[in-house]
């Protein structure tokens, strides 16, 4: 027979086994993934407030979330499946990625914003300027003379 100490050994050892198992266990239930990453600019500023929109392409389940203040953005608990992520920020060319997740899957996708196309727009507005219609006398004298002249010439 055992010993009482090889008994608490071998309670112990199985403790310690069952524990493990359990643990292990565990760590097997994520049933979804996680997407993070950093928005930075040409220049590798990052770039707060950006606008990261992941859509399952299968399922056209999204999922919006923003980037922090220091430009980092996370998306936990996403279903496996293929990703399209769309990352839009003021100022900047919006850009678009695709990835497929799988169960437990964690990539971190950094992404580099261009600048974007600065459109400007300019209303002019202007009235036209007056003008007189009517002539000053001494102007209805001077068509007068040359009415005068004209027949003087064309009669003589």
């Amino acid at each position: 027979m055992f010993t009482r100490i090889q008994t608490r050994a071998c309670f112990y050892f199985a403790v310690a086994v069952f524990v493990s198992l359990l643990a292990s266990s565990l760590r097997a239930q994520t049933v979804g993934a996680t997407v993070s990453g950093t928005v930075a600019d040409s220049s590798g500023s990052v770039i707060p407030n950006a606008q990261v929109t992941i859509r399952n392409t299968e399922t056209g389940s999204v999922t919006t979330v923003t980037s922090s203040s220091q430009g980092f953005y996370v998306a936990p608990n996403l279903q496996p499946g293929d990703y399209e992520i769309r990352i839009a920020a003021s100022g900047f060319a919006t850009t678009q990625s695709r990835v497929k997740l799988e169960v437990g899957a964690q990539p971190l996708l950094n992404v580099s914003l261009q600048p974007g196309n600065v459109t400007q727009s300019v209303e002019v507005e202007d009235s036209p300027a007056d003008v007189e219609l009517a002539c000053p006398a001494s102007a209805a004298r001077q068509v007068k003379v040359l009415r005068e002249l004209a027949v003087g010439v064309i009669a003589g």
